[in-house]
């Protein structure tokens, strides 16, 4: 288990990147350590990001398939790589981890999108993901 205080960073680390992969398009297992070299980080920094980013890239379809139903009047390939990929970070945490409660997810993706994302963009993640943690709670996944 990682060091609670270390998620943010780990967040941070692994929304960037994430978002490089979006670019890329690389195998994300080949470039997760040529990542951390130059950008360095604690181990539990490291530990949790790299559990972020597997996660992330290995659910991805599925996480697509539901942040698209919840996405109202947009879709995926409209909005921005920034906020796509808080979603996608955010409902990875939602769904498969039992140690991050779904309003901490949403309101670290929040603050995700404070410091990466548009002006808008805290108030739409905000909403698309309140929108899937009330289908995740009614069991509607």
């Amino acid at each position: 288990m990682s060091n609670l205080r270390s998620r943010p960073a780990a967040r941070d680390r692994a929304l960037q990147f994430l978002f490089g992969l979006e670019f890329t398009k690389y195998p994300w297992e080949g470039e997760v350590d040529d990542f951390f070299e130059v950008n360095p980080a604690k181990p539990s920094v490291r530990h949790y990001a790299e559990a972020l980013i597997r996660g992330v890239c290995e659910h991805q379809d599925t996480l697509d398939e539901s942040i698209s139903a919840a996405l109202e009047h947009w879709s995926l390939d409209r909005i921005g790589c920034i906020e796509r990929t808080v979603l996608r970070i955010a409902l990875y945490e939602m769904r498969h981890r039992e140690d991050v409660p779904p309003p901490v997810a949403i309101n670290e993706a929040v603050d995700l999108a404070k410091r990466f994302g548009s002006e808008e963009a805290p108030r739409f993640v905000n909403g698309v993901l309140d929108r899937l943690r009330k289908q995740l709670e009614n069991g509607k996944e």
